[in-house]
């Protein structure tokens, strides 16, 4: 119990510690997680069908967003402003070698809704965990971190799609579904770490610290609906994605949503989860 509540005070102090350092030090930090997600771009995996890799950069990005609060976006935009500058550390061309890619030209190709994605994902992450208590939650972080790869696939596949031409369905096949099963695995790492990392109680005046309560119920109906969406979205490669249109899109994605909704409702009725 007493190794428990040292690690618990370490926790807060650290998380202190971060909201009071100084702008040097956080840079400093920011800096050094902007490395950690250029050496996740390092492991790379290249498919036949799409001219996406799937890398170990999401990982990190959701990480800096969970661990670096409100400086997440300073990392991130250091990460893609840094590479586009030149500094090699954007993920390999397919036959490339590690470390050998960067360069103005990644941000404007097909790749770079991805990586502006990942700055507004991290900035989105670490603003919600920094303001709200209760978000740091399993349920709430999981939801959180899921809202996180959703944008960094809106962006991307976006990009993917003014660049290649592509209609929705190709989009979705080439620029989304490869990387769901993945990315997802990468948001429960993320997780992991933040249920052990992130304290549960305030180090800094947080807007919610008094009202965690109110935060539950949304917490894990929208948790819900963003797993079953993206377990849904796996699933349409299954249903002949080429012959889905987006009404029919939008169509099963409710089909599955609303009963769930139902069931947590009256779970929640039934229980009385507080």
């Amino acid at each position: 119990m007493e190794t428990i509540r040292r690690y618990k005070e370490l926790r807060y102090n650290f998380f202190k510690w971060k909201y009071e350092s100084s702008f040097i030090n956080m840079l400093i930090l920011s800096l050094f997680f902007a490395a950690l997600t250029g050496i996740g771009a390092q492991i790379k995996i290249y498919l036949p069908f799409t001219p996406i890799p799937i890398t170990g950069q999401v990982f990190f990005v959701l990480l800096t967003g969970v661990l670096l609060g409100r400086y997440a976006v300073l990392s991130q935009t250091l990460y893609v402003g840094l590479g586009g500058l030149g500094m090699p550390w954007f993920a390999p061309a397919a036959g490339m070698g590690i470390f050998s890619n960067g360069g103005l030209s990644i941000l404007t190709g097909v790749t770079g809704g991805y990586l502006l994605g990942f700055v507004i994902a991290a900035g989105v992450i670490g603003w919600v965990v920094d303001r709200f208590v209760y978000v740091r939650t399993i349920p709430f972080q999981f939801c959180l971190l899921l809202l996180g790869v959703s944008i960094i696939y809106t962006l991307g596949a976006l990009q993917l799609s003014f660049f290649l031409g592509t209609g929705f369905q190709d989009t979705i096949l080439k620029g989304v579904l490869p990387f769901i099963p993945g990315d997802i695995l990468k948001a429960v790492g993320a997780l992991m770490f933040s249920a052990a990392l992130l304290p549960k109680e305030s180090y800094n005046g947080e807007v919610d610290f008094k009202k965690r309560s109110a935060f539950r119920v949304p917490g894990i109906i929208v948790t819900a609906i963003l797993t079953l969406f993206f377990l849904i979205l796996f699933l349409m490669k299954g249903l002949q994605l080429d012959q889905v249109t987006v009404e029919q899109f939008i169509m099963q994605t409710a089909w599955y949503v609303i009963p769930l909704l139902i069931i947590i409702t009256l779970l929640i009725r039934q229980f009385k989860i507080k």
